[in-house]
């Protein structure tokens, strides 16, 4: 994590999302707001449909427009707004400064292209290697994520290779340019634990090593507990909660992030009949929230929970909720 004096590699400020249809719109990110420090990992958690994923592809500006358009917001990296640049520097960014890997490494690679193709790709486009010099580059990267074999791999096509091995794939991609961040969009999903830890400890060797910052996309908090230097909690398209990961888990100040953690199988749990859930039905986004999205779940919910929205306040050094609710007094907090 940064020593709080250098200012962060990426910094979003109010960024809103929405999805058009002939029908309805569809609030997807409603105002997020957040940084990310030189060489951490921050961990984003959240169920399905929280924003989670919407928010990260908005900062790249992946999204199909239309039906998706980013409002407003800021999106700072370095000195250059994201939201501002024109198509061909966006280009330069995507793969060259920020890293992106997608959820499932079976559909994300293109199945009539040998993997070194894909690797060397922007190699060439970002870093203007010749292609002997990207061929050899590839199989350097191939080897660094575990690729066993990488000179006769290269040329092999994605369906030759296991899931894992896809996403090893991927990672390589991802890392090609040696970018500044990295976005990983729940990487492991789809793979069993096995592999999953394998991923895991690899992102992370790789982090240390090249020094860059990581953005963790998942709804296993189980995952994130390991590796996280902060964790920000998502819910309809809003962040609710933000501290560092040890702060969070061992005081979570959102009733939210409380009821997930509640979901969480613990080993001491060998008695308990059934795992715990969240109550209630995730928000319909089809509304813009004007009041605590959390509210029709919340045990602790009251007047103003209904009727206003609260922002992302100070519950702590470094620890930040939006609750009107006080959990640890268990009452209205009085100091807003």
């Amino acid at each position: 994590m940064q020593d709080g004096t250098s200012r962060p590699v990426l910094e979003v400020s109010d960024l809103q999302t929405v999805f058009w249809s002939r029908r309805t719109r569809i609030y997807a990110a409603n105002g997020v707001s957040f940084h990310l420090n030189r060489g951490e990992l921050l961990g984003v958690v959240g169920e399905s449909g929280s924003g989670k994923s919407v928010t990260m592809m908005s900062l790249l500006r992946l999204l199909p427009s239309p039906p998706a358009e980013i409002v407003s917001g800021r999106v700072r990296l370095g000195d250059r707004d994201l939201l501002s640049l024109d198509p061909s520097e966006m280009r330069k960014v995507r793969g060259g400064e920020v890293g992106f890997i997608f959820q499932d490494p079976m559909t994300s690679l293109n199945p009539v292209f040998t993997v070194g193709y894909q690797l060397m790709e922007p190699l060439r486009k970002h870093l203007g290697l010749g292609r002997s010099e990207a061929r050899k580059r590839a199989i350097e990267l191939l080897s660094r994520v575990g690729i066993p074999s990488p000179q006769d791999r290269i040329n092999d096509y994605p369906h030759q290779f296991s899931g894992g091995m896809c996403q090893r794939v991927m990672i390589a991609i991802a890392l090609a340019c040696d970018p500044k961040v990295l976005i990983a969009d729940e990487p492991t999903t789809a793979l069993d634990v096995t592999i999953q830890a394998q991923i895991l400890e690899l992102v992370q060797k790789l982090r240390q090593e090249m020094g860059m910052s990581v953005i963790w996309i998942t709804h296993d908090l189980g995952v994130v507990a390991g590796i996280a230097d902060r964790v920000m909690v998502m819910y309809g398209g809003l962040v609710v909660e933000c501290a560092a990961a040890d702060d969070l888990y061992a005081n979570p100040r959102h009733p939210y992030t409380r009821a997930l953690l509640e979901t969480v199988p613990r080993a001491d749990m060998a008695g308990q009949e059934r795992l715990k859930s969240v109550g209630g039905q995730p928000p319909h986004l089809t509304v813009f929230p004007t009041s605590c999205p959390f509210a029709p779940r919340c045990p602790h919910a009251f007047d103003r929970c209904r009727s206003e929205r609260p922002p992302l306040m100070p519950v702590g050094e470094g620890h930040d909720a939006a609750c009107w609710w006080d959990v640890i007094e268990g009452s209205p907090r009085d100091d807003v």
